[in-house]
């Protein structure tokens, strides 16, 4: 049998931990015979919970950890202090070797330095960006970056386009995928200093699709696949998609129970209403990955459910098969020769 792709899994990170991060565990390695999984944090808690199901008992591994790092802790000085911690255990897996990705629904400050203090970066990458997939009108589109770097430059950018092209390719099975800037407006004269200034960088960047600016409401259309952003103008993108979805599903399901008529419509267009309403349900994309780092760390919602745990896991084997850091590491090299 072909080796395990190890994910360390912190079972004490987010607001439904650890109920719903061994839940989500536990689906993963039932659904894949490929993925082993490390939970780390307070072991007699995460066997309590482990007891409920029935999985492979190879799959899964406990890895104890007596310390958890709360949200609203300072993220470098949590790192540093709390050696023990679920999230430095779970890093220290992927550091040494151990383990191919970590997955964490906890802390995003503390997810943030420790992959770059305890995982570290890729040689030659100036930042590390995260990168969550968003639903389009033609599928999903790379978002890079929505919240690790809120003061980039525009060399920064330049490697957030490589690195994501890279995802796109390997991951996703896209083509040449299209790349472009966040603006307030398609020309090239348009934008704030750092589009200005990186626009052309990207224009005469030979190893990427870039096919110029685009604006918030080409997002959704699927006009890029790669949509390249600092991470303030990143973050404020992904909050609103996630505020208009979760808005629309509550106002369609609303509107169906007005009256009789509305209700037996509802009865009737149900299942394929559903298939086209979980286009926006971003749980079904995983969480985002810290690309740039020389191991796969992936940040979920706080509020992750026990789905969004799972597929962040299994997004991990094909992180991990497609071999996405020595790509990324070539892409980054080529840039510096």
């Amino acid at each position: 049998m072909a080796e395990f792709v190890n994910v360390a899994v912190d079972a004490m990170g987010g607001d439904n931990a650890p109920v719903e991060i061994v839940k989500g565990a536990v689906d993963a390695v039932n659904e894949s015979s490929q993925v082993k999984v490390f939970l780390t944090g307070q072991e007699e808690i995460i066997r309590g919970e482990l007891a409920r199901y029935t999985y492979n008992a190879e799959q899964i591994e406990v890895v104890n950890a007596s310390e958890v790092i709360g949200t609203a802790e300072a993220p470098v000085m949590a790192i540093r202090k709390k050696k023990d911690s679920s999230i430095v255990r779970a890093l220290n897996l992927v550091k040494n070797g151990t383990c191919d990705g970590y997955v964490s629904a906890g802390s995003t400050g503390a997810t943030l330095v420790g992959g770059q203090l305890i995982v570290g970066r890729i040689k030659g990458v100036e930042r590390p960006p995260l990168a969550p997939l968003i639903p389009t009108e033609k599928g999903c589109a790379l978002l890079i970056d929505c919240g690790a770097n809120v003061d980039a430059r525009p060399s920064h950018l330049v490697q957030f386009a490589k690195m994501g092209s890279v995802y796109m390719e390997s991951v996703m099975g896209v083509k040449k995928p299209k790349v472009g800037i966040v603006n307030i407006g398609a020309e090239e004269e348009k934008g704030n200093a750092l589009v200005k200034e990186t626009f052309p960088l990207l224009k005469n960047c030979p190893d990427i699709h870039f096919i110029g600016s685009i604006e918030a409401r080409d997002i959704p259309a699927g006009l890029a696949d790669v949509v390249v952003c600092e991470a303030f103008v990143g973050n404020v993108i992904l909050k609103m998609y996630e505020g208009v979805g979760g808005t629309l599903i509550k106002k369609v399901k609303e509107g169906m129970m007005v009256s009789l008529r509305s209700k037996i419509g509802a009865l009737l267009v149900k299942p394929a209403l559903k298939n086209t309403l979980k286009v926006f349900d971003l749980e079904q994309y995983g969480g985002a990955p810290m690309l740039g780092l020389n191991g796969l760390v992936v940040k979920t919602h706080g509020s992750s459910k026990s789905v969004e745990i799972k597929n962040s896991i299994l997004q991990c084997i094909t992180f991990t098969q497609q071999n996405i850091n020595q790509k990324i590491k070539e892409k980054i090299t080529m840039e510096e020769d």
